[in-house]
C-alpha cells in the first residue's frame, strides 16, 4: 500500500509540473514574396486586361502548402500553382484563412473554370471539372468584381 501512495504522489507532483509549465507556441508570420507578375486578357476585350503580382508554388512544399496559415493578402496578389502535368485537380481551404477565389488554367493558359468563395478551413473538395495545369488564387470575390470568367486566358 505503501508503494501505491508513492506512486500516486510522484504522478500527482509530475502532473502539477506539467500543468504549470505553459509555453507559448507562437506561429511565424507568412508573408507575400512576389517571383513574377501575371496578367489576365479578357476573352471579350484586348484592350482590358487585369494585373498581379504573384508567389509561385511550384515544388511538393510549396504546393501543399499554398496560402495555409496567411491572415491576408494584397487585393494586386495571387498564389500561382505550377504543375508538371495537365488533368483535372481537387483543390480545398485547409489551414486557409481567408476566403479564396480559385481559377483552374489549362495548358494553353485560358481558364477552364472558377470555384468562388472557397470558405476558410472548409476541407470540401473544390474540383477543376476540367483538366488544368496551373491554378491561380486570389482574393474571395475578385473573379465577381473583375469580371473573370471562363474564356479568359493569363501571361505570366
Amino acid at each position: 500500500m505503501h508503494l501505491k501512495h508513492l506512486i500516486f504522489y510522484f504522478g500527482l507532483i509530475a502532473l502539477t509540473a506539467c500543468k504549470n509549465d505553459k509555453k507559448m507556441v507562437s506561429q511565424t508570420k507568412v508573408a507575400f514574396t512576389k517571383e513574377g507578375e501575371l496578367t489576365i486578357h479578357r476573352i471579350t476585350s484586348d484592350t482590358s486586361k487585369i494585373n498581379f503580382d504573384i508567389e509561385i508554388a511550384d515544388t511538393d512544399f510549396d504546393i501543399q502548402t499554398g496560402l495555409m496559415y496567411r491572415s491576408s493578402m494584397a487585393q494586386n496578389q495571387g498564389m500561382l500553382f505550377v504543375f508538371n502535368d495537365e488533368t483535372e485537380r481537387y483543390f480545398y481551404m485547409k489551414n486557409t484563412k481567408i476566403p479564396l477565389d480559385i481559377i483552374y488554367v489549362n495548358a494553353a493558359k485560358t481558364i477552364v473554370s472558377i470555384q468562388k468563395n472557397a470558405k476558410p478551413f472548409d476541407e470540401t473538395s473544390l474540383p477543376s471539372n476540367a483538366p488544368a495545369k496551373y491554378v491561380l488564387e486570389i482574393n474571395a470575390g475578385l473573379t465577381q468584381t473583375l469580371n473573370i470568367k471562363v474564356g479568359d486566358s493569363l501571361s505570366f
